[in-house]
């Protein structure tokens, strides 16, 4: 911490956090955020500064959209930088636990009323008396999908997040006979992904034809083995499509969250941050889409009914070639901004 001598500024006091080669320097108000969250802007470190106070860190660690700090100190020592958008613009924010009940940038949960955007859902074509999501502002897609009942995708057509549905029924069998386990490794390959049962959790022990028991087991089971996808029991089918919607549409705005944040962390440290964008494209093409391709390129295809499996296959091939153009067999586009 270091004194700001820049004339006539309101922004007093210096920062400097262990990111980078040289740090990320912030300008700010205050010298802790104690009562309120603190608005930084971007500064340079002084050739001769004037240090108030030197603590050492214990942790600094990118979380997503926010830096968690954490001081070896007993007092005042955890806090957290979030790099936000307001009014139009990026921000960053230096608050504590204290003043911010919870550290979620810029999420905006989608709800029935919402004004913004309306949340594209992709469903799988297997899904059967699925969620319609009628009640919330929504639209729909069938598409096969690799993994998951229901997902979202970024604008480049990647995968951020899943969800797969389940009856109680159908967890319990899955569970028993090892079905879910495949399931949730897959899963688990995503940004964000969850299992969500139409049910509540004490229903589990009046099943009948099972050992209750042995579910309650193999869930706890494969809460360990993965624990990034988790099982949630939503008690009822309408409030399981409604956190399903609320989780795909907070996975999608936190990816775009994090690919600003990481491109003005780069500006500020000069580190080029991975982001975690999820696999390439995996989902098949509408019909529609095959068919506009397969004109384009001058193979014949009906403009009704199912589309031809050579036409598809040859419409798989073409986009596998423009995304690798060299036939290399590497990792692909992990996201890097």
């Amino acid at each position: 911490m270091a004194v700001n001598h820049e004339e006539g500024t309101s922004l007093p006091y210096l920062v400097r956090i262990p990111l980078g080669e040289h740090g990320m320097v912030l300008k700010t108000k205050e010298p802790w955020p104690r009562t309120s969250r603190l608005y930084c802007h971007p500064a340079e470190w002084p050739q001769a500064p004037e240090i108030l106070e030197r603590v050492p860190v214990r942790t600094c660690r990118r979380r997503g959209a926010a830096v968690d700090l954490v001081l070896d100190r007993k007092q005042l020592n955890r806090s957290q930088f979030v790099f936000t958008r307001a009014r139009g613009r990026q921000m960053i924010f230096w608050q504590t636990a204290k003043v911010a009940k919870q550290a979620r940038p810029n999420v905006s949960l989608p709800t029935a009323r919402a004004s913004g955007r309306v949340l594209v859902i992709i469903a799988d074509t297997n899904e059967r008396r699925g969620w319609s999501f009628s009640a919330q502002q929504a639209e729909v897609v069938k598409r096969k999908l690799p993994i998951g009942d229901y997902a979202v995708e970024d604008a480049a057509g990647r995968l951020v997040a899943a969800v797969e549905r389940k009856s109680l029924d159908d967890l319990a069998g899955g569970l028993l006979d090892g079905r879910i386990r495949h399931q949730a490794a897959e899963l688990a390959g995503l940004p964000r992904a969850a299992i969500v049962v139409e049910e509540r959790y004490s229903a589990v022990f009046g099943l009948e034809f099972v050992r209750p028991a042995a579910v309650a087991e193999a869930i706890a089971e494969l809460s360990v083995r993965v624990p990034t996808v988790p099982i949630v029991f939503a008690e009822t089918r309408k409030l399981a499509q409604e956190w399903a919607y609320r989780f795909l549409g907070a996975a999608l705005a936190h990816v775009e969250e994090d690919r600003q944040a990481a491109g003005v962390m780069a500006d500020l440290t000069g580190v080029v941050v991975e982001v975690d964008a999820g696999p390439g494209p995996t989902t098949t093409a509408s019909a529609a889409e095959v068919r506009r391709w397969a004109r384009d390129a001058g193979i014949p295809v009906s403009d009704k009914g199912r589309v031809p499996t050579h036409v598809r296959e040859a419409f798989e091939a073409a986009r596998s070639s423009s995304a690798d153009p060299g036939g290399h067999d590497d990792q692909g586009d992990q996201g890097t901004v």
